[in-house]
């Protein structure tokens, strides 16, 4: 007799522990301002469109394998060879590449607080997650992520959620300081904050991977990045889908990687927002950790009372009965007396104020 369908017998033991990443809310309907995801508020440039519909006639072709003149694009602008450059369906595609590729015992380290995709494809590669917890003053020690002995550590600067950056002298140190690989994750570098790509000339264990969804306004696109040395980037090759970035995604990305004019002006306009909102946060009273992103982790309160995770979630629902979504982590103590919140046009950053305002009045 047959037996019985035991979905759970037929799939690999690390595949039922996995517990799946948990993206933004995507709400439904157009009169929301959504501050939740750390989306560009601004459209990608007009060029784009005409890179994309350029190449609308030839879908029935595969695109080019490599993404070769992205490629080449990118590794001209930063100084490097197209082999330094590695192109990804966004930037969790080269994440999952390199977990795949270079994962090994002891695991895969990262700090907590970062980017909660990150255990998700270590689990995906039957890895184990190795945690280096920050404190509040969010300091980046160099010899407790050499003290983790991972065969690979994620590092994201600037930091997810609260938008901390570090040095270019600080990630040197920690080069020196492992054997394994570093992962620096710059999916915010063009919001503020050293890059460390200039650190790849001297160390052969470093992957900066950068994405098109946030500066460039293309998160719909799924577009990444990765620079390393060429032997590195030839490894990662080899566990890659060979069509993983579609023909027209090839060619959108590279039409705003090429329109620097557009690139600068909307970087301005997000960086002179985010300003102003800081402002308004330290009038209020509230601590709000230093951004080099486009977004700001600050921790509300209301007049005569001080933070605590309540008054987080109480602000986080007010916003959203009021049709603004926000990004609120209650999991971890360094992250539930605060609220994230993406930088949006001036206009959906005044409706923002304006609402949580008439909370902070709610005594």
């Amino acid at each position: 007799m047959k037996k019985a369908f035991d979905l759970e017998a037929l799939t690999r033991p690390h595949i039922n522990a996995l517990t799946p990443y948990q993206p933004g809310e995507q709400p439904q309907g157009s009169d929301w301002v959504k501050l939740n995801t750390n989306e560009n508020p601004y459209p990608a440039s007009p060029k784009v469109a005409a890179a994309i519909a350029a190449e609308v006639g030839k879908l029935r072709l595969y695109p080019e394998p490599f993404s070769l003149k992205l490629r080449e694009a990118i590794g001209q602008r930063h100084g490097l060879d197209a082999a330094n450059v590695i192109i990804g369906n966004g930037s969790d595609d080269i994440l999952n590449l390199i977990t795949t590729a270079f994962a090994k015992d002891p695991g895969v380290g990262h700090t907590v607080p970062s980017y909660s995709l990150y255990p998700v494809v270590v689990g995906m590669a039957d890895s184990r997650m190795i945690d280096v917890p920050f404190s509040r003053e969010m300091k980046l020690y160099p010899q407790d992520i050499a003290a983790a002995e991972a065969s690979v550590f994620f590092l994201t600067s600037p930091n997810a959620p609260t938008g901390v950056g570090f040095s270019r002298s600080t990630i040197r140190a920690v080069l020196e300081a492992i054997d394994g690989f570093l992962v620096v994750d710059e999916a915010y570098i063009d919001y503020g904050g050293e890059t460390a790509i200039p650190l790849l000339q001297e160390f052969k264990n470093l992957i900066v991977v950068r994405t098109f969804s946030k500066s460039y306004g293309l998160a719909g696109l799924r577009v990444g990045f990765a620079v390393a040395v060429p032997e590195v980037i030839s490894m990662l090759d080899r566990v890659r889908d060979v069509y993983n970035v579609d023909r027209l995604a090839q060619a959108g990305a590279l039409a705003a990687f090429e329109d620097e004019h557009y690139f600068s002006e909307r970087r301005a306009d997000v960086i002179s927002t985010r300003g102003r909102v800081a402002e308004t946060f330290a009038k209020w009273g509230w601590f709000t950790y230093p951004s080099q992103t486009n977004f700001l982790f600050t921790e509300p309160r209301k007049p005569g009372s001080g933070p605590d995770a309540a008054t987080a979630l109480s602000l986080f629902e007010h916003l959203k009965r009021s049709r603004i979504l926000i990004r609120y982590f209650p999991k971890h103590p360094l992250t539930c007396t605060f609220i994230r919140v993406s930088i949006g046009t001036d206009e959906q950053m005044d409706r923002f104020l304006q609402a949580t305002e008439q909370w902070m009045q709610n005594v």
